[in-house]
């Protein structure tokens, strides 16, 4: 397959062969497309990585990346509601938040502000 790319004015052209075509991006787990998008706000971005949030019971929540914790908003013994960020971490330069599922309290905080976090490391846990 050929392919043609201008960059700043300059065009390029390319041969690329297809090895092998995916059929869609799988998830992890029972994590299913309709609980991403229950976990984010109406109209909120959707980044492909942004797929293991939460745990199957929806109250323990786990880091969707590898990253920085720049600003956990709760604490334990707080009333969360549902959408609320419960924390905002940053990755590449990009934030991303985790949020709530649905309303609940706070159980337990597993992270601080200038945290490293794993992928799938527990950030918060709802009672």
């Amino acid at each position: 397959m050929k392919l043609q790319i201008t960059i700043d004015g300059k065009t390029y052209a390319a041969e690329v062969d297809v090895i092998e075509e995916e059929e869609g991006e799988e998830l992890p787990g029972n994590v299913t497309e309709a609980s991403i998008q229950h976990a984010l706000p109406p109209g909120a971005y959707t980044p492909s990585y942004a797929n293991a949030t939460h745990s199957a019971d929806e109250k323990m929540y786990q880091s969707p990346l590898m990253g920085l914790v720049i600003k956990v908003n709760v604490i334990a013994g707080q009333e969360v509601k549902a959408g609320e960020a419960l924390v905002v971490l940053e990755a590449m330069k990009m934030e991303t938040g985790v949020y709530a599922h649905h309303p609940g309290r706070v159980k337990t905080v597993a992270v601080k502000a200038g945290d490293s976090v794993k992928l799938h490391q527990l950030l918060v846990e709802l009672e």
